[in-house]
């Protein structure tokens, strides 16, 4: 099946702000409601202030462009424990980091996969599996990352086993945690998110 990423910023800079946000009412994801709320609400101001970028992606459905699901991706800076890490991966993270000698833990500015979630709308989550839209995700960063360099990203998520091995299945380790500021505990379960880390230039050893 075919797929169509197009930038946020690019919707509401065709269409104004009015529809795009009457195209994304379109949209629910009763599994993660910070998925839903960051698309609904906070996605076009964060993409005007540069904060973010939000992709849709969109397929066909009896002959009409649906969106299946969405991706935003940001830079951020992390912390990651040099203990959490394999000598392998330690050995490729230092030319890009860091080291603190005192807390033990690398300092990186990275590519964070902020929100990443299906379209439960009229059953257009089947239209999608979640290696895929994670594929599309990382192949965007990659095509950054083939034009300032770097080769890691990274993402957060609930400290659940299905979610993380759908993570380590694809590729990412779990390298800490990150405890959940006052104003993401109503939308998220847990007092913390588990963070996930994936070198994108080869194959996981």
């Amino acid at each position: 099946m075919a797929y169509k990423i197009i930038n946020l910023r690019d919707i509401y800079n065709t269409l104004g702000e009015n529809k795009t946000k009457d195209i994304l009412k379109n949209y629910t994801c009763e599994l993660n409601r910070d998925v839903e709320y960051f698309l609904k609400e906070k996605a076009i101001e964060f993409s005007k202030q540069d904060i973010s970028r939000t992709y849709i992606v969109i397929s066909q459905y009896k002959g009409e462009n649906v969106i299946v699901g969405y991706f935003a991706i940001t830079n951020k800076v992390t912390n990651i424990k040099r203990i959490a890490l394999s000598k392998t991966k330690r050995k490729r993270l230092l030319k890009f980091a860091i080291y603190d000698k005192d807390s033990r833990c690398y300092s990186i500015a990275l590519p964070l996969i902020g929100q990443l979630g299906k379209n439960y709308y009229n059953n257009y989550n089947n239209l999608i599996s979640g290696e895929i839209l994670l594929k599309l995700a990382c192949d965007k960063v990659r095509e950054t990352q083939d034009l300032i360099g770097g080769r890691f990203v990274f993402l957060e998520c609930e400290d659940k086993s299905k979610l993380k091995d759908f993570y380590e299945n694809n590729g990412f380790v779990c390298f800490g945690k990150r405890n959940l500021e006052k104003d993401e505990r109503d939308k998220n379960k847990g007092d913390y998110l588990l963070q996930m880390l994936r070198d994108l230039s080869k194959e996981e050893d």
